[in-house]
């Protein structure tokens, strides 16, 4: 048998390359000058979780807590900081009962197993619990968030 040669492919050349740089060019300039300008998502745009609520929040500072864990003398310890996110309708209320919360939050702390603190994704789990019994003992919509700023394991 012969084989025989395939014809050879006929070259594209540069035109369909140029073309298209010379279309996607203006489209990105005129993409950034809308960004830039604020046309898009400025601040004349939908109000997402930092728009117009922003003024209307405040945040409660927690009094450091220093809950001791687990039996054994000279025992490991966990400081905790925070900050409760509130309606600033609300910040008053939820001042008054700072006390319950930090009752609730050295309860729920202590009851917690060394091992699960020192899990890597416990935190997020942590705050989530934790935020639930806040709510639960300050009352519906009063408190927003739980915003965690210092969580130490020694």
């Amino acid at each position: 048998m012969t084989e025989t040669a395939a014809p050879p492919r006929p070259r594209r050349g540069l035109l369909p390359l140029l073309l298209g740089l010379g279309l996607a060019l203006p489209a990105a300039g005129g993409a950034f000058w809308a960004v830039h300008s604020g046309l898009i998502f400025g601040p004349g745009a939908a109000p997402g979780p930092a728009g117009d609520a922003l003024g209307d929040i405040a945040f409660v500072p927690l009094p450091a807590l220093v809950v001791a864990l687990g039996h054994a003398p000279g025992g490991r310890h966990l400081r905790l900081a925070a900050q409760l996110e509130v309606p600033r309708a609300m910040e008053a209320e939820v001042t008054v009962l700072l006390p319950r919360v930090l009752d609730v939050l050295n309860g729920y702390l202590r009851a917690v197993a060394v091992a699960e603190l020192e899990d890597a994704a416990a935190l997020v789990r942590l705050r989530a619990q934790m935020l639930r019994r806040i709510q639960m003992v300050a009352g519906e919509g009063r408190v927003l968030n739980l915003l965690i700023t210092e969580f130490v394991l020694n």
